[in-house]
């Protein structure tokens, strides 16, 4: 005996929809477990992903009044693919192109880091060649300072200018706010300051390769 499934062309033609939407989810799922387990290659992956996707985005919109949630179809037809639903609905690019964008965020981010950290040892040196000695006027400029270095990560904790600031942000503290620095005092903190400028500086190519 012969089951109909669907009454009319529309019906029929909304069910064939229905399974083509499922064996996309499932197809995706195994495509990124595929990936994780290095079954695939980057490339090969990001080229049938995006394939997938695009696939899913024009059925997902024809779809969108008989089937408004997408999660709510994979938990109906228990399915179980989280990782194809967060492909295809939460991220909607592959995976691969997910890794590039963070990394260049990274890079941009550390590029932006390396900038301030750069002008904040410019702006401490300058200031004391400008007798800028009172502890008002350092202690912000050293703090500032070592606020950015922590900020690169590429920079080990024991790394010369965080160990030197610190020593001088310590002794600081243990002053009044309008005491000065004498010569002696300032001209070592500018060779401390400078000698970490260079060690920084030194580290940038170590930490480009």
């Amino acid at each position: 005996m012969e089951v109909k499934l669907a009454n009319d062309k529309r019906e029929r033609e909304m069910y064939d929809s229905f399974a083509e939407l499922y064996a996309i989810i499932k197809t995706t799922e195994k495509l990124e477990k595929a990936y994780i387990r290095d079954v695939i290659s980057s490339s090969a992956y990001e080229t049938e992903c995006q394939k997938l996707i695009a696939h899913f985005k024009t059925l997902a919109s024809t779809l969108k009044d008989t089937i408004p949630s997408i999660e709510r179809f994979a938990e109906t037809y228990k399915m179980d693919c989280p990782a194809a639903i967060n492909r295809l609905v939460t991220s909607g690019v592959p995976a691969t192109v997910e890794h590039r964008a963070a990394a260049a965020a990274s890079m941009t981010s550390s590029a932006s880091a390396v900038a301030e950290c750069t002008q904040n040892f410019i702006t401490a040196m300058d200031s004391l060649k400008l007798n800028m000695v009172a502890v008002d006027q350092v202690h912000p400029l050293l703090s500032d300072l070592l606020t950015s270095l922590g900020k690169l990560t590429f920079l080990p904790p024991d790394f010369l200018g965080k160990v030197k600031l610190k020593e001088w942000i310590a002794r600081l503290s243990k002053m009044g706010a309008a005491d000065e620095l004498t010569e002696q005092q300032s001209r070592q903190l500018h060779f401390d300051l400078e000698s970490s400028y260079n060690s920084f500086m030194a580290a940038l190519p170590n930490y480009g390769t």
